[in-house]
């Protein structure tokens, strides 16, 4: 963590200066805004911890509810999404907190007594050791709390709007359309004013409110697909029992009398059933959702047998139907639109896409959902980026959530098969490790577009797909000598990253092709650089890092050519934190070149925001790169911008 270089700091570095909106930051709701997010959700709140850090978005959150959220239904946490956690500065301290999935326990019938139970296998959680994250369960209450407090400490100080419902929107496209086109209708919810009614203008408006979505049903999107006509009960409870894997995560298929998935919470003491309940018959209308407790809790101890769950309190419990719903567009334009309307309104979460919980994507999807809009309308808004950028949000997040909807479909109907469907015992075991990259957030894979280049260059950093997220190696810092992960330097604050991989040269200001892409994205117009506002910090919007071949201990900084060592406001103080090397430490060599199959000729690999691989390309390519930037830029001036949208 980097601080100081603007003065001292005494207090939590954590807490950003305020700056832009978050000055004077009004405690009522303006009547005009930039963004306004609906629901404090998980995918809401990840879009207003990365639109927080915008100073010059006016983004606000409303709730209906009259407070934070207390019990929440999701709580797996996949490594991807732990990833995404230390980009927002938490991940540390959530993990801490959350319960550690290391391994996962498979009980089936035994052959000898059906009536009972054994355990079959015991897999690893992450056999392939696919990320330096783990796997966790938290309660999706703590997430929305690390991620408001995120929003807060950023520069606009965003916190939530609660007891404000959603009630309506119209959007004026014509060409007379003002600043802020989308007029909002809101309901107070709480307090002495409830039913009070007012209205907000906007320029964007995000519906993270949940499966029963009024943004979506205001623009017209619904959500389309079945019911799997199965239903399970699912409650976390304190329990008294004899099951010997109770605090590990457990696949358990009876005999006869269904499946559970047992999932330990944190805290080491609660945990979560799924319980089976069966198929639900034509005609039941929901009343299978009006299950008592005690039957969830009794089927719960039939299929455990010869163990017994004696339940002494229960945090929370539900009863839900598998159903797999998608819409067919993310955003409010229609099919019949030209190219120069743009959206307005954008759904995310399960406003867009529904399914089980077994197979613990719902908030980990949804958080990605977010965090791939918002960065998108923060550029947008702030004059970075040409407002077709909004239009891959859709194009990107429809087809992941589509691929989501046919993983659930095989896990669930899995899950509720009998062991006797199966053509071995371990069947179940096996397909959950090998697909274990999907669950985990790492096979998306966004194809070209606007913002993700083809794979005409991919042979030179072959470790580094793109479209699919940066996967972190060690480097070692020459600085200090200290090894870290370089995708861990990626914070969610708005910024491209332009990562270079030196060639075999030794560091030097001239006459390399590493020094000359340098000198080309330092002072050349058509260098993406040239668009950071002067006056601030050089690396503004743009993070540019360096990565000779040669061992740390021997490059000089003074030889590293000066856009790797950008000077920051107000002091002109150089950051000298962007500038690595390969090395042995303790014993163990260090060598990212090796790790991740990059050219020993060099490369650059540019990453977007959200930490998806944008673009390979090879030292030599500034026409490439220059091109790649040059269509993201606005067509406008950025005062003229928010009122050219169509």
């Amino acid at each position: 963590m980097q601080f100081h270089h603007r003065g001292y700091v005494s207090g939590d570095p954590r807490v950003a200066p305020a700056s832009g909106f978050g000055i004077d930051r009004p405690e009522q709701l303006p009547d005009e805004l930039d963004v306004l997010i609906v629901g404090t959700g998980p995918a809401g709140m990840i879009a207003a911890a990365q639109l927080a850090q915008f100073p010059g978005v006016n983004t606000r959150i409303v709730e209906k509810r009259g407070g934070r959220l207390e019990v929440g239904q999701a709580d797996g946490i996949q490594s991807r999404t732990v990833e995404t956690f230390n980009a927002f500065g938490f991940a540390s301290r959530i993990i801490d907190e959350a319960y550690r999935i290391t391994q996962m326990a498979f009980w089936n019938a035994d052959p000898e007594n059906p009536q009972n139970i054994i355990r079959t296998s015991l897999p690893e959680d992450d056999p392939s050791g696919i990320s330096e994250f783990p796997h966790l369960c938290v309660n999706q209450a703590r997430v929305q709390d690390y991620f408001a407090e995120a929003a807060h400490n950023a520069p606009t100080r965003l916190t939530p709007d609660y007891g404000w419902e959603f009630v309506g929107l119209t959007v004026d496209r014509s060409p007379s359309a003002g600043e802020y086109p989308v007029e909002v209708r809101l309901r107070r919810t709480v307090g002495p004013d409830a039913g009070a009614e007012r209205v907000v203008h906007t320029k964007y408006v995000v519906g993270c409110d949940g499966a029963r979505s009024a943004v979506r049903a205001a623009i017209g999107r619904k959500l389309v697909g079945d019911q799997a006509m199965h239903a399970w009960g699912v409650m976390d409870v304190l329990a008294v029992t004899d099951f010997p894997d109770i605090r590990t995560k457990c696949a358990i298929q009876s005999h006869d009398g269904g499946s559970i998935l047992l999932i330990p919470r944190e805290g080491g003491h609660l945990f979560r059933l799924y319980v089976d309940l069966g198929e639900v018959h034509e005609g039941d209308n929901g009343a299978v959702r009006q299950t008592p407790l005690d039957e969830i809790i009794a089927r719960a101890n039939r299929i455990m047998h010869p163990y017994t769950v004696e339940v002494k309190s229960v945090a929370w419990h539900s009863v839900y139907e598998v159903g797999h719903r998608l819409t067919d567009k993310f955003d409010d334009v229609t099919g019949d639109a030209g190219p120069e309307v743009t959206p307005r309104v954008l759904i995310a979460g399960d406003a867009c896409h529904t399914h089980s919980a077994k197979a613990g994507q719902g908030m980990n999807v949804s958080m990605q959902d977010g965090w791939n809009l918002s960065w998108k309308l923060g550029h947008v808004i702030e004059g970075r980026a040409t407002p077709e950028l909004l239009a891959t949000y859709s194009a990107e997040r429809q087809v992941i959530a589509k691929d989501l909807i046919e993983f659930d479909k095989q896990w669930s109907s899995l899950m509720a098969s009998k062991p006797e469907d199966f053509p071995d015992p371990n069947y179940l075991a096996e397909f959950y490790v090998k697909t274990f990259e999907f669950p985990s957030g790492f096979m998306t894979q966004y194809q070209p577009s606007l913002i993700t280049a083809t794979a005409e260059h991919q042979e030179l950093a072959t470790g580094f797909p793109i479209g699919k997220r940066f996967k972190s190696a060690e480097v070692v810092r020459v600085s200090d000598g200290n090894p870290i992960h370089l995708g861990h330097q990626h914070r969610a604050d708005g910024r491209w990253r332009i990562y270079v991989f030196a060639d075999a040269a030794a560091p030097t200001k001239t006459g390399t092709p590493t020094a000359e892409i340098a000198e080309w994205l330092r002072s050349d117009p058509a260098s993406p650089l040239a668009a950071t506002p002067a006056g601030g910090d050089e690396d503004a919007w743009f993070d540019v890092k360096v990565v000779y071949q040669q061992d740390h201990s021997e490059i000089r900084i003074p030889d590293v050519p000066e856009v790797f060592t950008p000077r920051l406001a107000p002091f002109g103080l150089a950051d000298w934190e962007k500038v690595y090397g390969a090395g042995t430490i303790v014993g163990r060599r260090i060598d990212i070149f090796d790790e991740r199959g990059i050219s020993r000729d060099g490369a650059v690999v540019v990453v977007r925001p959200d930490q998806y691989v944008s673009a390979v390309l090879p030292l030599s390519a500034t026409d490439e790169l220059a091109a790649f930037f040059a269509a993201l830029a606005p067509r406008v001036a950025a005062g003229d911008l928010a009122g050219s949208v169509s």
